[in-house]
């Protein structure tokens, strides 16, 4: 089966010949005033968003306390607090409660900067919105 160029530029962020758009996900800011703008995109995910907010308003939770919370899987919020944790938006300390494994959250000082810059971005586009009415 041949493949076209779209498909080979999938992935690269490059945009594919004659394909008319950009295969990224993510939006290149055009300068830097724009980048100091850009919307936290690891942030912007329902699901981080939530456990970031939950770690906002209580120092620690634990695994259980998110999954309950945020009503979710095992495997989804693992996911989504790994890729937290990569950006060092929070932390997560593994214990033991006799046999059991026990694993808390708590949302970092870098954590906490990138979500108060998302959610004055996200006034900020409120804002924007209701003037424009």
């Amino acid at each position: 089966m041949a493949r076209t160029s779209a498909h080979r530029a999938e992935g690269t962020g490059q945009r594919a010949q004659g394909s008319g758009r950009d295969q990224s996900s993510t939006p290149r800011p055009k300068d830097s005033r724009r980048s100091t703008l850009a919307l936290d995109r690891l942030i912007h995910e329902r699901l981080r968003l939530g456990i970031v907010s939950a770690l906002a308003v209580n120092d620690r939770l634990t695994f259980s306390d998110l999954k309950r919370l945020l009503k979710t899987t095992d495997g989804n919020l693992s996911v989504h607090a790994r890729k937290l944790e990569d950006a060092e938006y929070v932390v997560c300390e593994k214990t033991f409660d006799g046999r059991v494994p026990r694993s808390e959250y708590r949302l970092t000082p870098t954590g906490r900067r990138a979500l108060e810059k998302y959610l004055a971005h996200m006034e900020a586009l409120i804002e924007a919105v209701k003037e424009n009415k």
